[in-house]
């Protein structure tokens, strides 16, 4: 599978979930850099995710990003493995770069369905497997989020908390 194969499938399965989803009006149209990631957002909520992580005993990485999947802050739990680091940051990558989470795109990039192959590309930065979200406002991307250290399921279900919160901690900032 080439890169032009890959960019026409992703492609095709975005524009599958969009006929799906239900249209909604924009209602934040203006230029203003107010929902832009920012380091005290991503800090803000690096620590709500850090706490939810440190309730489930697991000791993980956490990475946020802006939209173009470059990282704006990076925290290591006390124990995280060494590999989680660079895990985190692609899981970001992934999720920003692609508009889904990782654990999505894993189903996706199953033997057979349109993406597989996927994560041999761009230079092995993508991410098939959970712990990775993309951070949504007024149906914008602005960020993603991937975190790394406990088992995948772990992983999963400590990213899908912080997109669950992600909206409130901007409304507090």
């Amino acid at each position: 599978m080439n890169e032009q194969d890959i960019t026409n499938a992703v492609r095709a399965v975005l524009d599958q979930m969009k006929e799906k989803a239900p249209q909604t009006e924009k209602k934040h149209v203006c230029k203003c850099k107010k929902h832009a990631m920012s380091l005290a957002l991503a800090n803000a909520l690096i620590e709500r995710v850090k706490a939810k992580a440190a309730e489930m005993g697991v000791n993980v990485v956490i990475a946020v990003s802006d939209k173009a999947g470059r990282p704006v802050a990076v925290q290591c739990m006390d124990d995280a493995y060494i590999a989680s680091f660079d895990i985190a940051i692609n899981k970001t990558y992934t999720s920003a770069s692609l508009k889904m989470s990782t654990e999505q795109l894993g189903h996706l990039s199953q033997p057979g369905q349109d993406l597989y192959g996927v994560q041999f590309t761009n230079n092995g930065k993508i991410v098939i497997f959970g712990g990775g979200e993309p951070l949504e406002y007024d149906g914008e991307i602005i960020g993603a989020l991937g975190v790394s250290g406990g088992s995948a399921a772990q992983d999963t279900a400590i990213a899908a908390y912080g997109k669950e919160v992600f909206k409130e901690v901007l409304e507090c900032l």
